[in-house]
């Protein structure tokens, strides 16, 4: 089974995304995006 990319926006009102392994593991998280398209920009 491969990990996952889940996205979500932090208490601030900033987007972020975080790595999950198969486990459920968070392996990798991502720096504050003031808009959701950099963000996006980020994943790729």
């Amino acid at each position: 089974m491969a990990g996952i990319c889940e996205l979500y926006n932090d208490k601030a009102g900033e987007f972020r995304f975080r790595l999950k392994a198969s486990n459920g593991q968070v392996i990798g998280s991502s720096e504050q995006y003031g808009q959701e398209s950099s963000r996006d920009g980020g994943i790729a």
